[in-house]
C-alpha cells in the first residue's frame, strides 16, 4: 500500500506525559497538536504503563507478566498482563472521547510501541536471558507484536476516523548493537547483535507497520548518538532524535542526516525540552537548532517544511502541568513556523 505524504510543518509529541489522568491527557494532546495527536503514555500509572508493559499487552497469544527482574514470557496471562490490557482499552476510549470532542479529524493519530530490539531485549524468555539471545523467540515475540499492532490500529482508525501512524521506540538499540546489555548474572554482557541481522528485523517490521496502516512509519531514539544510517536504510519514513544533542555531533552523523533528509526521509526534531527549564525559551530560541543544522547541511531552510516533524526531545512525562502545555503548544507553532517563517529568523 502507498503511504500518505505527511503535511507539512507537522508537530506531534513523542509519548509519555506526566499524571494518571487519561482523559485529561488524550484532551490536552488533541487541543494542542490538532494535525497527528498521538496516544498518550502514563507512567505515572505504574505497572503495564511504561513502554515494555504497554508492548507486552499488544502481544497475541504470548503472555508476558512482572517478575523481580522484568517483564518476562509465562505460561499464561497473569494480573499484570491483563492490567495492561485494560490500560491500552482505557487509552482507546479516552483517544476516542477527545476526538470527538475536537470537532475535527486529524490527519492521523500516532501510537507508540516499542521496536523489535527494544522489545526484545526488554523482555525476558522463561529463564531469565532476554529475547534477544533466542533468534525463534525473537522472531515469534516480533510477528505476535505486529499481530497485536494490526488490531490496536484497526480500533483506533475506526473509533477515532483518522489515519494511523506507528511509532517504534528503540531506546535500547544502541546497546544492542554495541553489545552493552548485562547478561541475568550481572557478570557479562550479551552479545553485539551484527547491524545487517538489526536491519533486516527492522526492514521486516517497518515494512509490516507500514502494510498494516497505509501511513509512514516513525522511529524514534534518544540516544545522543541514534543510528540514523541504520535506521534509514531498514526503511525508516520518519527518524525521531533530539536536536539539541546535535551541536558539536561528529562529522560522520552529520553526514548520515543529510544523506536521510537527500533520501526523501523525515526527520523528527526533538526541540523543545521535555522538562520545564529555568528560562522558558521562545519561538525562536527553540527552532535554533533545526535552523543551525540545516545550515550546517547546507540545505534551503524550506527543508524544514517540507521534511521534518517538530516535538519535544523526549517523552514528557516529567513535565509540570504548566509546562506539558507550553511545551505541547511550542512544538506545534515551531511546526507553522517552518512553513511560514518569521522574517527575522
Amino acid at each position: 500500500m502507498e503511504q500518505r505524504v505527511w503535511p507539512s510543518g507537522v508537530a506531534t509529541g513523542i509519548g509519555s506525559m506526566p499524571g494518571t489522568d487519561i482523559a485529561e491527557a488524550a484532551a490536552i494532546v488533541f487541543g494542542e497538536l490538532p494535525d497527528l495527536p498521538h496516544v498518550p503514555e502514563l507512567p505515572d500509572r505504574g505497572v503495564g504503563a511504561d513502554l515494555i508493559g504497554r508492548t507486552a499487552g499488544l502481544l497475541v497469544d504470548i503472555a508476558v507478566d512482572l517478575v523481580p527482574t522484568g517483564y518476562r514470557i509465562t505460561d499464561r496471562p497473569g494480573r499484570h498482563h491483563r492490567r495492561a490490557v485494560d490500560l491500552r482499552r482505557w487509552d482507546v476510549d479516552a483517544v476516542t472521547e477527545a476526538a470527538d470532542h475536537a470537532g475535527a479529524t486529524p490527519w492521523a493519530v500516532k501510537t507508540q510501541v516499542a521496536g523489535p530490539w527494544t522489545a526484545a531485549a526488554g523482555i525476558e524468555l522463561a529463564r531469565g536471558h532476554r529475547v534477544l539471545t533466542d533468534h525463534g523467540a525473537t522472531r515469534d515475540v516480533v510477528e505476535s507484536l505486529l499481530e497485536g499492532i494490526a488490531a490496536h490500529a484497526a480500533e483506533l482508525s475506526e473509533r477515532t476516523g483518522a489515519g494511523v501512524v506507528v511509532q517504534f521506540d528503540e531506546p535500547m538499540l544502541p546497546d544492542v548493537l554495541a553489545g552493552s546489555l548485562p547478561t541475568p548474572s550481572g557478570y557479562g554482557t550479551v552479545g553485539a547483535v551484527p547491524e545487517p541481522e538489526a536491519r533486516e528485523l527492522l526492514h521486516h517490521v517497518i515494512t509490516r507497520a507500514a502494510e498494516i496502516t497505509g501511513n509512514p512509519v516513525v522511529v524514534h531514539c534518544c540516544a545522543r548518538r541514534p543510528p540514523v544510517a541504520l535506521l534509514r536504510s531498514a526503511g525508516a519514513h520518519a527518524i525521531a532524535l533530539d536536536a539539541t544533542l546535535l551541536d558539536g555531533a561528529p562529522g560522520s552523523l552529520l553526514d548520515e542526516l543529510g544523506e536521510t533528509w537527500d533520501a526523501g526521509v523525515q526527520l523528527g526534531l526533538g526541540l523543545v525540552p521535555a522538562e520545564p527549564p529555568a528560562v522558558w525559551p521562545d519561538l525562536s530560541r527553540v527552532a535554533r537548532p533545526a535552523l543551525d543544522l540545516v545550515d550546517r547541511l547546507g540545505f534551503n531552510r524550506s527543508i524544514l517544511a517540507e521534511r521534518a516533524l517538530v516535538t519535544p526531545t523526549c517523552g514528557l512525562a516529567g513535565a509540570t502541568g504548566g509546562w506539558l502545555r507550553r511545551a505541547l503548544a511550542l512544538t506545534r507553532d515551531v511546526g507553522r513556523a517552518f512553513v511560514e517563517p518569521p522574517e527575522r529568523w
